[in-house]
């Protein structure tokens, strides 16, 4: 019967691994293969396949697969993905900073990386690797070539973001924003608000410090006693920014530092992206990165995953925003659209919202209401939408019934805001606008 291998042990096979896997589909040779089990699927039947592609190591927990050496028998595996990553993140001195919140923290994220990288090598989360197995996967591509670490942090239960703080121990945490989503799984309102303030726990008992929006009320709030540092559009904040007025559809924005102030003309849609913006201005500032660098680095972003993208089709401009939403985002995206300048017809095509529960249709029907009291021309899709009746809107129950009507009768010559959770589908829209 072969025996259980501890973290310290797991850890030096680890470090001569080239990189993780759990799916045997994506190889790297010499990689340390995990064989995680899910609702439908149990990776330790894949253990021989992952090896023979070239991994490495393969961890199990089945010891009847355990055959030789090359099988790293554990208790359980995903328990100790995490702890391993918990481990090797140990081993560095280095900032960690946690980011959390309901809307725009991937956007801000990748904003954070840009800044920190253009002064020191930094690690962050590739794409939307945030939750319980993409946190510790993340923190297993650190190495000592790393200066600081971005870990993004989603949660759709209470008790989520407690699992990950653990797992990354950061030094540092900002939550982007408290708003109503993922409430099926929360429960409520009021869990969202536990769930997302576990990060500023955590770093309250580990004296860590957080960046806070200080024109978020309930923000301040919960962090009322903390280590803090702010921004926002406020005049007490310590890094304060305002949107400056311009003729692009693209956000233009200064932050105030040091009695300067500096411009930022950025490839954003939405002044709603304003306090993603300052967040990565402030941190790169706390973590003395120069001005002149975070600018240049500001600037340089552009934006993707259909995340407030701009584009011309050319036959339409499109304000791109369908990786996913909620009723806190869908809301500002629409004010937002609602206010921008163009002597195009306007139009938004917005899918339908995922897991919100009992709330659903309310929730679909202030959307609708919102639409209404905007003035927007606009297309619903998705079932969610389908059961509203009287909206004065056109209604498809999914984007292959929305994109055939389109190539029916196409649009031309408008301004469209394309917004709607993953789910929806409505990134499949585009050949049709």
């Amino acid at each position: 019967m072969p025996t259980t291998i501890t973290i310290a042990t797991l850890h030096e096979r680890f470090l001569a691994c080239n990189g993780t896997s759990t799916d045997t589909r994506t190889i790297g040779k010499d990689c340390m293969f995990f064989a995680l089990k899910g609702p439908n699927f149990n990776a330790n039947a894949f253990a021989a396949e992952a090896l023979s592609k070239g991994a490495r190591y393969a961890v199990v927990d089945d010891p009847t697969v355990a055959t030789d050496e090359r099988y790293l028998l554990v208790a359980d595996v995903l328990r100790a993905l995490q702890e391993l990553s918990t481990h090797h993140r140990r081993t560095f001195d280095i900032p960690v900073i946690g980011i959390t919140g309901t809307n725009g923290k991937t956007t801000t994220k990748e904003l954070m990386h840009a800044v920190l990288a253009a002064d020191r090598p930094t690690l962050a989360t590739s794409g939307n690797l945030n939750n319980h197995i993409g946190v510790p996967l993340t923190l297993l591509r650190l190495t000592a070539e790393h200066r600081i670490a971005i870990i993004e942090m989603g949660a759709n239960h209470v008790g989520d973001i407690a699992e990950l703080v653990g797992i990354a121990e950061p030094t540092h945490g900002l939550i982007t924003n408290i708003g109503r989503a993922h409430l099926e799984g929360f429960g409520s309102y009021e869990g969202v608000i536990r769930a997302k303030t576990e990060m500023f726990d955590f770093l309250g008992g580990h004296k860590g410090t957080v960046f806070v929006n200080a024109d978020d009320p309930l923000l301040m709030e919960k962090s009322a006693g903390l280590k803090r540092v702010t921004y926002g559009s406020m005049g007490s904040s310590d890094v304060l920014g305002i949107v400056q007025p311009g003729s692009t559809p693209f956000l233009r924005c200064s932050f105030d530092h040091r009695n300067d102030t500096w411009c930022v003309d950025t490839y954003l849609i939405g002044a709603y992206n304003l306090p993603n913006v300052l967040a990565a201005a402030c941190v790169g500032l706390h973590f003395k990165v120069e001005p002149e660098r975070i600018v240049d680095a500001l600037d340089d972003y552009i934006p993707a995953n259909n995340r407030s993208q701009f584009s011309d089709t050319g036959r339409n401009q499109l304000v791109l925003d369908a990786y996913n939403a909620n009723p806190s985002s869908m809301q500002v995206a629409l004010e937002n659209f609602a206010a921008m300048a163009s002597d195009r017809p306007k139009m938004a095509i917005l899918g339908g919202m995922k897991e919100l529960g009992a709330d659903s249709q309310a929730e679909h029907r202030a959307v609708a209401d919102t639409v209404k009291r905007l003035g927007v021309d606009t297309v619903f899709v998705g079932p969610e939408f389908m059961e509203l009746s009287s909206t004065g809107n056109t209604a498809y129950p999914d984007a292959k019934a929305a994109l055939e009507a389109l190539k029916q009768k196409p649009l031309t010559g408008h301004l469209i805001l394309v917004k709607g959770s993953r789910g929806t589908k409505l990134e499949t829209l585009l050949e049709g606008l």
